[in-house]
Formats: C-alpha cells, sequence, structure tokens
C-alpha cells in the first residue's frame, strides 16, 4: 500500500493540469510554500522532482533566485519525498538544514530529493538524512542542500 500522498500524486497525473494541481494542493495543505509557486514534477518512493520559475517574487537584491526561496525548494521536495516513502505507522519532522550556495542562482531552478539511507519501519525514533540538488536551466549544480529529518513510529495512544 503507498502513502496518501503518493496515491494522491499518481491519481492526479491523469489529469490535463495534474501536476499543477497537485503542487496547488500540496500550497493549499502548508500555505508557506505558495510563497515560491513550486511545480513537482515527480514523485516517487525515495525520490521528489520540482522546480521553481525565476520571477520577481523569488528574486533578492542583485537580480538572483533568493537564497531561502532555494531553502524552501529543498524543504518541500525532501518532505514530500520523505512523506510518500514512509512506511505505514511512521511520521517525519525536519530537525534542521544544512546548506550550501554554490553558484548564483538564476533561471528557473530544478530540485531533486533523494534520502541518504532507506527509510524504514522501526520501533524507535531514527535520524534520516535527506540530499537536495538544485540545478539551473543548464544544468549548473547552484544549490545543495542536506536536511536532517527524524522518522518515528506514530503514537498509539
Amino acid at each position: 500500500m503507498s502513502a496518501p500522498l503518493l496515491t494522491l500524486y499518481r491519481r492526479m497525473q491523469r489529469w490535463p493540469a495534474g501536476q499543477w494541481l497537485f503542487s496547488r494542493a500540496v500550497c493549499f495543505k502548508a500555505p508557506y510554500f505558495a510563497s515560491i509557486a513550486p511545480r513537482i514534477t515527480m514523485l516517487e518512493p525515495g525520490r521528489c522532482e520540482g522546480h521553481i520559475v525565476h520571477r520577481r517574487r523569488v528574486t533578492n537584491h542583485i537580480g538572483t533566485v533568493h537564497a531561502i526561496a532555494l531553502c524552501n525548494l529543498a524543504e518541500l521536495t525532501a518532505g514530500l519525498m520523505v512523506d510518500a516513502s514512509l512506511p505505514k505507522g511512521m511520521r517525519w519532522i525536519p530537525k534542521g538544514m544544512e546548506v550550501k550556495y554554490l553558484a548564483k542562482a538564476t533561471g528557473t531552478q530544478h530540485a531533486v530529493a533523494t534520502p541518504a539511507q532507506a527509510i524504514a519501519s522501526a520501533e524507535a525514533g531514527y535520524a534520516l538524512p535527506v540530499n537536495v540538488q538544485v540545478r539551473d536551466t543548464a544544468g549548473t549544480v547552484v544549490f545543495e542542500a542536506r536536511i536532517d529529518m527524524w522518522v518515528s513510529p506514530v503514537n498509539r495512544g
């Protein structure tokens, strides 16, 4: 059985504008992410891809995509990937983020989030590092993040 989020994503992909609709649904559930107008382009267990378009609302004072917009894209794709990958009875929460700004970010930014280790069911909570890499349209890596997630069993009481 797949995670409810993954089921919703797969169902919406059958519709015209399914990626747009899914991305809007995610932003409705977590409104802060709407500030970057993300588009989730792929979601499967162990991988999430998404992008943001370079537009005025994500631009900084030097004309590049703002660093925090890249952080938001990284956190969103990492969270969706973990949510879509979790075994039943497990939950997650982000605990920290380490980022590296490697080049000026201009144009559309494409993020790929993958786990650094297998995501598994467990009796006790465990740390799960998630790697996110963001590339520009030329394929240059402009940003990398390691997001530390805490994965734990859902309380049953």
